[in-house]
């Protein structure tokens, strides 16, 4: 599931590498070759099998939350606090997507049907940049996640380290946030303390990404490590 949360940051590669045909084109092979392995599937269940894979309106249990303690469970539950995290979760998207992640810090820009010959060298992305734009889609999407439970914790534990360091934070600030982070996750069940604990940590790291500039600039602080 937490494949999903790389989408928008490996859509924007896409365009800005090789333009709508051709992002379009081999998009078209990954929905070709999922729907021939369902293909079983949908001849048998079609209507069970689209449910049940993408139950994305499922409810989660509140004993088991780690990051919306918190909250009363009738607010937890309630499908408008749902809705209210996807518009943050999409907002937060867009304006990553504008005015970090895209080189030329303009929507139109993503959408142009290819990518002229004489821009296709600057339009070439390095490996951080590559890398930064993944992880931190990742991030924004577990940053407004209905719920958390701890074996979510291996969706992003890994990529903490590239994200901090990659920020202007300093030195004891990343060391504290993965500290307290580590803390949340291992603290079981979850209390008030520990998830707003989480929040607290996600939103400065958050904060960093943003202000660190044009995720180009992810190249020089992580020569700088060097």
């Amino acid at each position: 599931m937490n494949v999903l949360l790389f989408a928008p940051g490996l859509l924007l590669l896409l365009l800005t590498e090789l333009g709508v045909v051709k992002t379009v084109a081999r998009l078209a092979i990954c929905a070709g070759l999922q729907l021939v392995l369902a293909i079983p599937f949908l001849l048998e269940n079609p209507v069970g099998y689209m449910v049940r894979s993408f139950d994305l309106g499922r409810q989660f249990f509140f004993i088991w939350t780690v990051n919306w303690r918190f909250l009363p469970e009738d607010l937890f539950l309630n499908r408008y606090f749902h809705l209210s995290l996807l518009g943050l979760h999409l907002a937060a998207l867009a304006m990553f997507a504008v005015y970090r992640w895209n080189k030329k810090n303009r929507l139109l820009g993503l959408l142009r049907l290819e990518v002229p010959e004489k821009e296709e060298e600057e339009s070439k992305l390095s490996s951080n940049e590559i890398v930064s734009v993944l992880f931190t889609s990742n991030f924004i999407g577990l940053c407004f996640s209905r719920s958390l439970h701890y074996q979510f914790y291996v969706w992003y534990y890994h990529t903490l380290n590239y994200l901090l360091w990659s920020t202007d934070l300093p030195t004891v600030v990343r060391l504290l946030v993965l500290g307290v982070i580590e803390m949340a996750w291992n603290t079981y069940p979850s209390t008030v303390e520990s998830s707003i604990s989480l929040h607290v940590c996600h939103l400065v790291l958050l904060v960093a990404l943003w202000v660190k500039g044009h995720v180009s600039q992810t190249e020089v602080k992580v020569k700088k490590v060097k």
